[in-house]
């Protein structure tokens, strides 16, 4: 069973996620860690509870969620691992440093590309790979249906939703990945954005105002 711990970080107040077995065994999904206090932090963290890391992963690539991609591959030898389509975003998030002012190390190039349906395996336990598009062009959720959970990125957050105004993203295509994929999850399933708290796909198909299940009731 995952532990998840989870790191809000960076001026974004982005949502940094370890996935940690009973082996002592973690998976980390977008290290968004930017300031030095904030990277002394997780690498603390990480030798303190000895972890090792199996694997590096990104929900997609804007430049909060990858800061620490580098990072990652130097302290640790793993590099990120993305769906293809989002690779563009990861070639222009240094251009997206500039225009923000936030310089930062660019992230490694991937070392592998995740599809829908693969399965990220972590001794017993079990990620599902759902192309979930609309915020950016490859944005990739990972559900846990033994633990009923989904990371979802900036898909899908507490009564709200990513922006779809960026470069490749698309309000239409958000709408239909959350109600053909993350609605189609089981109702207990807990979310885990990409900034703010957890929520639930039950609440969110009855609360959320910008993508309610039924899309006639939609916020104007």
């Amino acid at each position: 069973m995952f532990e998840i711990r989870c790191f809000t970080v960076n001026p974004f107040q982005e949502n940094t996620y370890v996935l940690i077995n009973e082996k002592k065994q973690c998976i980390i999904i977008d290290p968004g860690f930017y300031y030095q206090e904030e990277r002394d932090g997780f690498l603390r963290f990480m030798a303190e509870n000895e972890l090792t890391v199996a694997r590096l992963l990104n929900t997609h690539c804007h430049l909060d969620h990858i800061f620490s991609n580098r990072l990652v591959q130097k302290m640790f030898g793993k590099g990120p691992e993305i769906h293809r389509l989002d690779q563009v975003v990861l070639d222009r998030s240094p251009q997206s440093g500039m225009m923000y002012n936030i310089p930062f190390e660019p992230s490694p190039e991937p070392v592998g590309y995740l599809e829908e349906g693969d399965k990220v395996t972590l001794g017993d336990d079990e990620l599902e790979v759902i192309l979930t598009p609309g915020h950016s062009p490859g944005s990739i959720s990972f559900y846990s249906a033994k633990q009923h959970f989904v990371i979802a990125g900036d898909v899908l957050f507490k009564q709200s939703v990513g922006r779809s105004d960026f470069p490749g993203g698309n309000f239409e295509t958000l709408a239909s990945s959350i109600r053909e994929k993350l609605y189609k999850l089981p109702d207990e399933t807990v979310v885990y954005s990409g900034h703010g708290p957890e929520t639930t796909i039950g609440f969110e198909k009855v609360h959320n105002p910008f993508v309610p299940e039924d899309p006639s009731t939609r916020l104007a």
